[in-house]
């Protein structure tokens, strides 16, 4: 327990239990400037590394999206939503323009369901769980650092548009985007189910 530098071993859970329970999501649209520096944001994606990988085939990746990719991003969030319907309006075009510029610091998550070599046996559902803790670790960091976050996904996610930019191989899936930045209004915290609702004992 040293290494985690606390004062007594007692001090290691209450801390843990502390920022776990105070994460909540952040949408976007309740977030603001700054974002995290380029220390912090370090910090935030070094966390995803701890991430419990199977053979450690690194099965996710992220994507920073930096101000000037903002337009790119706007752009392919546009396409996306003609290719779905052709009707929309110039309100509907703008609206989804405007998702790509919320976020101070903005991400994709990308989870690669398959290799060349499929001989560990490494499935998607453990994919996408190891991606999951990374997402989770991230928003740990985040919180840690007094941002808000929040991750945010949609139809454009599937769509060739966003494949295309985000330049996706043939076996990789866009997960969610990830949100961080400082928080400008608060939601109540929602109250948390309780431990009963969600865990079960297996019968002898």
């Amino acid at each position: 327990m040293d290494r985690f530098f606390f004062d007594t071993a007692a001090d290691a859970p209450h801390w843990a239990a502390t920022l776990i329970n105070s994460r909540r999501t952040t949408l976007p649209k309740r977030m603001q400037g700054p974002g995290p520096d380029a220390a912090q944001t370090r910090q935030i994606l070094e966390a995803a590394a701890a991430a419990p990988d199977h053979d450690q085939i690194l099965p996710w990746r992220f994507v920073i999206v930096p101000a000037d990719a903002r337009a790119n991003l706007a752009d392919a969030f546009e396409q996306a939503l003609v290719a779905r319907d052709s009707q929309v309006t110039d309100a509907q075009r703008v609206q989804a323009r405007e998702k790509a510029f919320r976020s101070p610091l903005l991400m994709l998550a990308i989870v690669r369901l398959q290799d060349g070599d499929v001989a560990g046996g490494i499935t998607s559902a453990e994919r996408y769980v190891s991606a999951g803790c990374a997402l989770q670790n991230m928003l740990l960091m985040a919180t840690a650092h007094s941002y808000g976050s929040a991750l945010t996904s949609g139809k454009a996610l599937q769509s060739a548009p966003l494949r295309t930019l985000f330049s996706l191989g043939a076996n990789e899936e866009a997960l969610c985007f990830v949100n961080i930045g400082t928080i400008a209004s608060a939601r109540p915290l929602r109250k948390r189910p309780q431990q009963d609702s969600y865990v079960t004992t297996l019968a002898p």
